[in-house]
């Protein structure tokens, strides 16, 4: 009988030993959890408190490595709660579910500990009542900020203004190529000339104005208002480069604008004379001569290819002029090569003191002809100015 009871006993013992053990081997598992910790500044931490719960109870403690990496083996699948705690760094979470073998990755510390809420007993009653009291709740996703993502506030944000502006450069150069492009077309169509200087005669009697894109000893190329035109030159007359001047007006307040009188326009200035004679410098305006164009500068071809100009000149001054004649300087080239052409005007005869005879005197409000014969050996001349002298003896 004692033999039995000690034999029960050692029985129920046994079983009691084999259940503890077999719900220990149950509550283990094979997973496994691994991670690594740094704190605010980037740093990885060791020796930092890890604990481990499941339901409320620990499951495991452990402390970080020398390079801030942790694992914990043999964990069984459920919802765990992972707490890091330094002294001196600062204080993390994690709340997962484990199902299989799961790495945490990187985890950073903060210095702000989360508070814990404080549970309270109240009545089921109590609580279906609050709970119907309450609002629904709404879902709002909390933006991650800077720091939590692991980067540098400051950094990020000098990046970003540096972009911004950069970009509104860029806008701005757009915007300004924009307006000076409006700016030439309106210039263009109120006065085409500020573009188009260049006026080409043709033989018929037309006029072009245009801009020569492309020239060579056949042809030209002028880009027009109509669009682009090709000119034979040996139809080419004359070029004349047409210099355009902006006028430029006074600036005046606004407060005085009403009222403000423009200063009177400047005294012409007295005609320079060319005599030697000291006394016709000193003589007035009645009586110095001013000898002027009439009309216009006519210009033909002969039949062996000489280009000949003619006018009239006319003195409308006080006085005789003498030796009057047309200086015509030709432009050969773009270059700026010139040639300087004279002509005497066929006027009165005039016998001086000294002899001399001339037949190119104008007497007050005379009138005489010019012609000046270009051979034809002189070549081509894009353009021509003129000036008209003269010198005054008695």
């Amino acid at each position: 009988m004692t033999l039995l009871k000690c034999t029960t006993k050692r029985i129920l013992f046994a079983m009691t030993i084999f259940v503890l053990a077999g719900g220990t081997l149950a509550a283990k598992g094979k997973l496994t959890l691994t991670g690594q910790v740094f704190d605010s500044d980037g740093d990885k931490v060791k020796k930092a408190e890890l604990t481990l719960r499941k339901g409320g109870d620990v499951v495991e403690e452990d402390k970080t490595k020398g390079n801030g990496k942790f694992k914990f083996k043999k964990l069984a699948e459920g919802d765990y709660v992972l707490e890091i705690a330094h002294e001196d760094l600062g204080y993390a979470e994690k709340a997962f579910t484990l199902s299989d073998d799961y790495d945490l990755g990187e985890i950073a510390l903060s210095t702000e500990k989360p508070s814990t809420p404080v549970a309270t007993e109240t009545s089921a009653a109590e609580a279906a009542s609050v709970a119907n009291d309450l609002p629904t709740a709404v879902s709002v996703s909390v933006p991650q900020t800077i720091q939590a993502m692991g980067s540098s506030n400051k950094d990020f944000i000098i990046n970003e203004l540096n972009f911004e502006i950069k970009k509104l450069n860029a806008e701005i150069k757009h915007l300004t190529q924009d307006l000076d492009d409006l700016k030439a077309l309106s210039k263009m169509w109120v006065n085409p000339l500020t573009i188009y200087s260049k006026e080409i005669i043709l033989k018929n009697g037309s006029t072009v104005f245009g801009k020569i894109i492309y020239q060579d000893d056949k042809s030209l190329k002028v880009e027009t208002l109509v669009g682009y035109l090709i000119v034979d030159r040996a139809q080419v007359v004359r070029i004349v480069d047409n210099v355009i001047t902006e006028d430029t007006q006074e600036y005046v307040p606004e407060q005085i604008r009403e009222s403000y009188t423009p200063p009177p326009m400047p005294k012409l200035a007295q005609p320079r004379y060319t005599s030697s004679n000291n006394s016709a410098r000193l003589a007035s305006a009645k009586l110095s001569a001013n000898c002027v164009l009439v009309g216009n500068i006519a210009e033909k071809k002969d039949s062996q290819g000489n280009i000949i100009f003619d006018g009239e000149i006319k003195n409308i001054g006080g006085r005789r002029a003498d030796f009057v004649k047309v200086d015509f300087v030709f432009r050969k080239n773009w270059s700026g090569e010139t040639r300087t052409l004279t002509t005497f005007v066929k006027g009165s005869y005039n016998t001086f003191d000294t002899g001399i005879v001339s037949d190119a005197s104008l007497l007050p409000g005379a009138n005489g002809k010019f012609d000046l014969y270009v051979p034809q050996d002189f070549g081509t001349f894009i353009g021509y100015s003129y000036v008209i002298d003269w010198e005054e003896y008695q």
